[in-house]
């Protein structure tokens, strides 16, 4: 995890576009990466730890305070935005799964000038639909998305909050095996690295804002 050196938030009136809210503790002076890592300590101060929650032994990580914050889901959006524009010269669409992938997934494809599919929990989606199931720990979970939602050789980034054990995100590529669709990346603002779940979706790469044992 990365370390908790302190950061200064710049009043609205001096912080100019988002990229500039946050420095860090040597001011104008610090390098790109003190400001990266400035940015992610503003997200991990965001993000609640609830354990025992929803069973026993499991720590649950709440993002309900980073939503909160306008700074803070700003910085999310900037910094999944400035690392896909570094990485890929072309993106067709962003993919968001259900349903807190909804939350970052519209915002992100506005910002690239692109458009948001929806990847869905079975029975949410009308008209013809190409389906995935996997498996939960309680049993088996549907995922659908609408067959004419990208054409084949498109290139979609995959987005949800949280990568755990990767099933979720792994039956939404499926779903895009399915439509023919280039997966490019499966980004998330939270990766759990003790549940190995980027082993899961290999070869598929996977990009984290945080991690997490």
């Amino acid at each position: 995890m990365v370390s908790s050196a302190p950061f200064h938030l710049l009043p609205p009136s001096r912080a100019g576009p988002a990229v500039g809210r946050l420095r860090s503790a040597g001011g104008a002076r610090g390098s790109m990466s003190g400001e990266l890592g400035a940015r992610r300590r503003l997200l991990e101060e965001r993000v609640r730890a609830f354990p025992d929650f929803p069973s026993p032994g499991v720590l649950f990580r709440d993002i309900t305070p980073l939503l909160k914050d306008p700074i803070a889901f700003r910085t999310v959006v900037d910094l999944l935005e400035a690392h896909l524009k570094a990485r890929y010269p072309q993106i067709d669409f962003i993919a968001g799964l259900d349903s807190r992938g909804f939350l970052f997934g519209p915002v992100l494809a506005q910002r690239l000038g692109i458009g948001c599919v929806l990847i869905r929990k079975k029975g949410k989606l009308p008209g013809p639909t190409q389906s995935v199931s996997y498996t939960l720990e309680y049993g088996q979970a549907e995922l659908e998305i609408q067959s004419d939602a990208v054409e084949p050789g498109e290139k979609v980034v995959l987005i949800d909050d949280l990568l755990a054990t990767g099933g979720t995100m792994y039956a939404a590529c499926e779903l895009m095996k399915k439509l023919k669709a280039e997966v490019l990346e499966c980004a998330v603002v939270i990766e759990l690295k003790s549940l190995k779940g980027a082993e899961k979706l290999k070869p598929f790469p996977v990009y984290s804002l945080l991690q997490y044992e």
